[in-house]
C-alpha cells in the first residue's frame, strides 16, 4: 500500500484541545487517523509524582508518561483518542485527522530556531553541535529536525539534551559515518555515550535475554548516541542524539485492514540478516533467513522478516550477520488476489514478555 493519505511521520507531534501532546508512531497508519504514543500531558489534566516527568516552559507545565501510564490515562479519559487495529484486532492509542488541532514538525522547529538564534546556552550548543555535524558531513540543515523537550519549547537550559532527527536513508548512512570519525578525534568536541563499558553503571537493567556487555556493544557502533562537550560555554558535557527518520519518498504505508495478523506462539531462533535498509526506523524491519529453531513452533512456511517497534533494536544487526531473535511469532495472510498470500514474522513490540526479547548479532 503506498504512501497515498500520510500527511504525518515518525516523531512528528501532535497537541490535542486537551492538553495531551502524542508522538505519531513510525508509518503505518489506517485511513483518515494516525496510530500515536501519548508522550506528554498538560498538568490541567495531568499530575504525576515521578521526578522524573515535569516539563515546563512558555508558561505552561507538562509532565511526561512513562511505561504504559499515557495508554492507560487516555483509555480511562479520552477514549476516542483509541483506536481499533483491524490487522492485529487490539486497541491502540491513535488520533484521526479530523482532531489535529496543533501539529509540531521536527524540521520546521529547527528552522524557526535556526532563524531567530539561541536564547539560552542549549540552543547555542545545539547550533554548535549542528553546525559540527554539517561542516564534516556535507549534509544541510535541512536534513535535520529537532524532537523532544526542544520540539515542545519546553527543554531546560541547564539539564536538557539535544536530540536531532536526521531524514533518510543516505543521510542516515553519512551521518553515522561521520560520528564515527568525528568520535575518533579528540578536538572534535563529539564523542560516543557508549564509549565507556561503565555507562550503565547503577542504571536498572531488566532484559533477560540480553546482557548489559551485548547492549553497550550494540549501542556504541550505531553511532547515533554521542556526548558533546561545552563545558567551555556551559559548563557540562550534553547527551546529543542523531534518530533516524524516513524521507517522504521512502514510506510505504503497510497498513491494510483485509490483512489479518495472528499470533502463532513464543519462539527463538537463529537466523542470518539479509536485508538492513529498514533497520535504522521504527518499525525496524530485517529480513532473515532462518538458520535454526531453538525454541517454539515450527511453521508451515518460513520465517522472512524481523518486525520490532522497540527502540532498543533500531539499527541493531546489519545484512550478513548471523542473529538472534526471540519473540512474537506472527503470521501474516493477505488475501488479495496478486498479494504474497501467508507469511511470517517475528514481531518485537510492547507485550506482557517485553523484556523477554532479543535481537542480537553473535558478534
Amino acid at each position: 500500500m503506498a504512501n497515498n493519505h500520510l500527511k504525518l511521520r515518525d516523531r512528528d507531534s501532535v497537541l490535542t484541545q486537551e492538553g495531551v501532546l502524542f508522538r505519531i508512531f513510525g508509518y503505518n497508519h489506517p485511513p483518515n487517523a494516525y496510530i500515536c504514543d501519548a508522550e506528554y500531558a498538560s498538568n490541567k489534566i495531568f499530575q504525576s509524582t515521578d521526578h522524573r516527568a515535569p516539563r515546563e516552559g512558555k508558561n505552561s507545565l507538562f509532565y511526561k508518561f512513562y511505561n504504559d501510564e499515557g495508554i492507560k490515562f487516555i483509555a480511562k479519559k479520552y477514549p476516542h483518542y483509541m483506536f481499533f487495529h483491524e490487522m492485529l484486532g487490539l486497541e491502540f492509542v491513535g488520533i484521526a485527522e479530523k482532531d489535529l488541532y496543533k501539529v509540531h514538525k521536527p524540521q520546521e522547529r529547527l528552522i524557526e530556531l535556526l532563524n531567530q538564534g539561541p536564547t539560552d546556552e542549549l540552543l547555542a550548543a545545539m547550533e554548535r553541535t549542528l553546525k559540527i555535524a554539517t561542516d564534516n558531513s556535507g549534509l544541510s540543515p535541512k536534513d535535520f529536525g529537532v524532537f523532544g523537550s526542544m520540539l515542545h519549547a519546553f527543554h531546560h537550559p541547564k539539564y536538557s539534551d539535544i536530540d536531532f532527527t536526521i531524514y533518510g536513508k543516505e543521510q542516515n548512512a553519512k551521518i553515522c559515518q561521520t560520528l564515527q570519525e568525528l568520535y575518533k578525534d579528540p578536538q572534535s568536541g563529539l564523542s560516543n555515550e557508549f564509549a565507556s563499558d561503565k555507562v550503565m553503571e547503577g542504571k536498572r537493567w531488566l532484559f533477560t535475554n540480553f546482557d548489559v556487555k551485548d547492549f553497550i556493544w550494540h549501542q556504541r557502533r550505531k553511532q547515533i548516541y554521542g556526548f558533546y562537550d561545552d563545558r567551555k560555554k556551559s559548563g557540562r558535557v550534553i547527551k546529543a542524539e542523531f534518530e533516524p527518520v524516513k524521507a517522504w519518498s521512502e514510506i510505504t504505508n503497510e497498513y491494510n485492514a483485509r490483512h489479518y495478523i495472528t499470533k502463532r506462539g513464543w519462539t527463538k531462533i537463529k537466523a542470518r540478516v539479509t536485508t538492513d535498509d529498514d533497520g535504522p526506523f521504527i518499525p525496524s524491519v530485517y529480513g532473515i533467513e532462518p538458520l535454526e529453531i531453538l525454541e517454539g513452533p515450527q511453521v508451515a512456511g518460513e520465517v522472512t522478516r524481523v518486525f520490532s517497534y522497540m527502540e532498543e533494536f533500531r539499527q541493531q544487526v546489519h545484512k550478513d550477520e548471523v542473529v538472534i531473535v526471540e519473540g512474537n511469532l506472527e503470521e501474516i495472510q493477505t488475501p488479495e488476489p496478486g498479494a504474497e498470500g501467508c507469511f511470517y514474522q517475528i514481531t518485537l513490540t510492547y507485550c506482557p514478555r517485553y523484556y523477554d526479547q532479543v535481537l542480537k548479532t553473535l558478534h
